[in-house]
């Protein structure tokens, strides 16, 4: 079995050794897009032990403003057919390496998107804005630890049988609720084992799975680790899961409500903040009052509360993300905290060195690099102004009244973004536009076309 610490920082030399024994022939090189895809090259072993490990490879730079169907809309500012679609670098992150045990002699390992004449970071990839986020925690003292929890539902046909029925009549893996019940989730057991156990091998820590509160609806959760590595593994588990489903017959989406008749698909994210040397967690405090929240707890949730509706894009990027949000659905529609309590936004959970905050305004549909930033980002501007958090909401959050609500649609989170003095202060302007205009993009696209829905609705009687 190999993990990721076969590899390690010395992963360079252990990839040139494995190529070199024929261990590995292909190594695939990727990098996150705007909408959490994996993008690259698979690149032979033979040309890369003649190239050498450290240059990386070169992608177009439209990569980084497509829409869901690849198409190159305007509105980039960094990529246009004005500025010709030139090349950036992808730059291997040889910490990331790792086998992927469900393609033959393959290896895998993410890159940074890179401006190969300066060598800097390009500012609006999702990598580099957690990045970005993670080192204003560094100069403060900070180190996050978080870890995803990811819901989706499962199908007993194939991405192509889907796809040529019209995404209509499409036939879960189950046939009742399977939340926590084991004979239902015994029913795709193979299916399950296989994407565990092959994902411990390329080195995603994976603490259990379970069926969720719907028909063919099954969670799998990841261990934590620091922000960019669970960052990391999430996107891997994704398109990992994806291809071990194409290769056994099975589809499976991460979509945040494939279905107006089925419980939504969340993307729950745990985070705790520790000092540099991840001795402590500072989230925690004996002496605590509530729940040994400590002062430095406080004032991150409290920047959490106060700014999820305005960094909401991050957290649900797409107009399928908001049909989510529905009253008793287990996805939240306030903005408020509890103590063990699933009705909240926020969830307190844990004591001691595992004290969490627990977001469930994600839902599984989330690029990790963004939601990630974003709740980075929120709470830290709580600890820089020492914002006050509001008392605990207790009892129904459903019913909660006078409380923060979630966006009721991408429009309304756009303008949010658009117009929060917050989000260009945490992100920069250039992101804030560029991310904006993905939205316009999506939001476009879907107001020019006729549903279904409404031909069913107003054909004859309209």
């Amino acid at each position: 079995m190999h993990t990721d610490t076969d590899f390690g920082l010395s992963g360079r030399e252990r990839l040139e050794q494995a190529i070199r024994s024929g261990e590995i022939d292909t190594i695939i090189i990727a990098i996150a897009d705007m909408q959490g895809r994996l993008m690259g090259k698979r690149l032979t072993g033979d040309y890369l032990l003649r190239s050498g490990l450290d240059k990386g490879t070169h992608f177009c730079v439209y990569l980084l403003g497509t829409d869901m169907e690849m198409a190159t809309p305007d509105g980039y500012a960094l990529m246009n057919w004005g500025t010709g679609y030139g090349d950036w670098l992808a730059k291997p992150d040889w910490s990331t390496l790792r086998f992927i045990p469900w393609l033959e002699r393959t290896a895998l390992v993410l890159a940074d998107a890179v401006d190969e004449r300066t060598g800097d970071l390009i500012p609006i990839a999702p990598r580099s804005i957690l990045k970005n986020q993670l080192e204003k925690a560094e100069k403060l003292g900070f180190h996050f630890k978080m870890a995803s929890e990811l819901e989706f539902y499962l199908f007993r046909q194939t991405f192509e049988e889907v796809q040529n029925g019209g995404y209509m009549g499409m036939k879960p893996a189950g046939y009742y609720n399977e939340d926590y019940n084991l004979l239902q989730g015994t029913r795709n057991e193979p299916v399950y084992r296989l994407i565990r156990n092959s994902m411990i091998e390329a080195g995603i820590p994976i603490e259990s799975s379970k069926g969720e509160a719907c028909s063919g609806q099954h969670e799998i959760n990841m261990m934590y680790a620091d922000a960019l590595t669970s960052a990391d593994r999430h996107v891997i588990f994704k398109h990992g899961a994806k291809e071990i489903c194409m290769q056994t017959g099975y589809a499976i989406t991460f979509m945040a409500k494939p279905h107006h008749q089925w419980t939504g698909s969340s993307g729950h994210l745990h985070i705790s903040l520790w000092d540099i040397s991840q001795e402590r967690n500072l989230f925690y405090d004996p002496d605590g009052k509530p729940y040994h929240m400590s002062e430095l707890m406080e004032s991150f949730l409290a920047g959490l509360l106060a700014h999820t509706r305005e960094f909401c894009l991050f957290f649900a990027s797409n107009i399928n993300s908001y049909k989510r949000y529905a009253p008793e659905s287990w996805a939240p529609v306030s903005v408020v905290w509890s103590h063990d309590n699933r009705t909240s936004g926020y969830r307190i959970v844990g004591d001691k060195n595992s004290l969490r905050i627990e977001s469930r305004i994600p839902g599984a549909d989330i690029n990790p690099y963004l939601a990630y930033a974003a709740m980075i980002g929120a709470g830290l501007q709580g600890i820089k102004y020492k914002t006050s958090l509001p008392a605990e909401f207790k009892g129904n959050a459903y019913t909660a009244k006078g409380v923060p609500r979630v966006p009721r649609s991408l429009y309304e989170a756009m303008e949010l973004w658009r117009e929060s003095r917050v989000v260009r202060d945490v992100f920069g302007g250039l992101v804030t536009d560029h991310y904006y205009n993905m939205a316009r993009v999506e939001q476009h696209a879907y107001d020019t076309v006729v549903t279904n829905w409404e031909r069913a609705r107003y054909f004859e009687q309209g």
